[in-house]
């Protein structure tokens, strides 16, 4: 079945957690422990900063009350600018999927209070699979039979993994920022960008190497995780390359931004140029299945025909996807 992108948006909230603010926070870390391991500078958070201080977000049942939005509310926000740049309204849209590291709520879905922000009355439902969140609903509409599935579809990654971070662990502390992305796409009607090749797979063996549980902080075997990560994206990029590498197309690549070190490797193993590397990680942290879409749609204005875009996500589960944006013309 083909599919075509038509819009992409995003949002992160204001606050910033910088590596010095998380210095300060006296956990046994500072910018150069932190520049060395992960390479990043700054994440975002919907939590207040003086919250964070004075708690440590050890009790993390009070982050959604030291919060200023909801995933409703960032969802809205990314939703709106992805319709405006697809030249949509919000009635366009005939199904919402979402899918996050970390819902709001676990009924109604994530996808329901989004829609209702953005005024969509339409089928509403969440997918979760973590950091692949995004990889997956575009590979679920794709198994879909084509009658079943309207015209437009908007999918929406509603991420603040902070409110599950314990701030007095380090090794969490550094890595999560929060973001929100949407993306109008369609099986139906054309557009200049076609979503291609799209794939997923896991191995639940892993499960618990990545945990967020209900009673628990965020939680993950570090060096394992990032190990698995590295593997799994060379081997999706590497076939991605080799299907679609073309010498008149220019093919950039686009990694799950879990760390910066994590993507210079993969980048060097996959001899990606720099100038056609990108990547949000050092200034906005890892933002969760928001994360590699994320740069895309920060680079909107950017992209060119004869771009393809190599978009790749890992997370847990353990799961692993990718898939091509082909720019054509206007």
């Amino acid at each position: 079945m083909s599919m075509y992108l038509h819009g992409l948006g995003h949002f992160h909230p204001e606050n910033q957690i910088t590596n010095d603010f998380l210095t300060n926070l006296d956990i046994g870390t500072d910018s150069r422990w932190i520049d060395e391991r992960v390479g990043i500078q700054s994440r975002r958070t919907v939590m207040s900063l003086d919250y964070i201080k004075e708690t440590l977000n050890r009790d993390f049942t009070q982050a959604a009350e030291a919060s200023d939005y909801t995933h409703a509310e960032t969802g809205k926000f990314a939703g709106e600018m992805a319709l405006r740049r697809a030249g949509l309204q919000a009635s366009d849209i005939g199904m919402v999927i979402a899918g996050s590291c970390n819902p709001d709520s676990m009924s109604p879905a994530d996808a329901c209070m989004i829609a209702a922000q953005l005024g969509i009355e339409a089928p509403s439902f969440d997918i979760n699979s973590a950091c692949t969140s995004f990889h997956v609903a575009l590979y679920m509409l794709a198994m879909m039979r084509p009658e079943a599935v309207p015209e437009f579809v908007l999918v929406v990654t509603p991420e603040t993994v902070t409110c599950s971070v314990d701030y007095s662990d380090r090794a969490g502390a550094v890595l999560w920022g929060d973001g929100t992305v949407a993306a109008v796409v369609s099986t139906k009607v054309p557009s200049r960008i076609e979503i291609l090749g799209n794939s997923i797979d896991g191995s639940p063996a892993g499960w618990d190497k990545v945990t967020i549980g209900s009673n628990e902080h965020f939680r993950q075997d570090g060096r394992t995780v990032q190990m698995f990560a590295i593997k799994k994206t060379i081997r999706v990029l590497k076939k991605l390359q080799q299907e679609f590498a073309d010498p008149d197309r220019r093919l950039h690549f686009v990694g799950h931004q879990a760390n910066l070190r994590m993507l210079d490797a993969v980048c060097q193993r996959c001899e990606i140029p720099e100038e056609l590397h990108h990547s949000s990680v050092v200034d906005f942290g890892n933002t969760g299945a928001a994360g590699a879409p994320g740069v895309v749609s920060m680079r909107w204005d950017e992209w060119q025909p004869g771009d393809d875009v190599a978009l790749v996500g890992v997370g847990s589960g353990l799961t692993w996807s990718g898939h091509v944006y082909r720019f054509g013309k206007v």
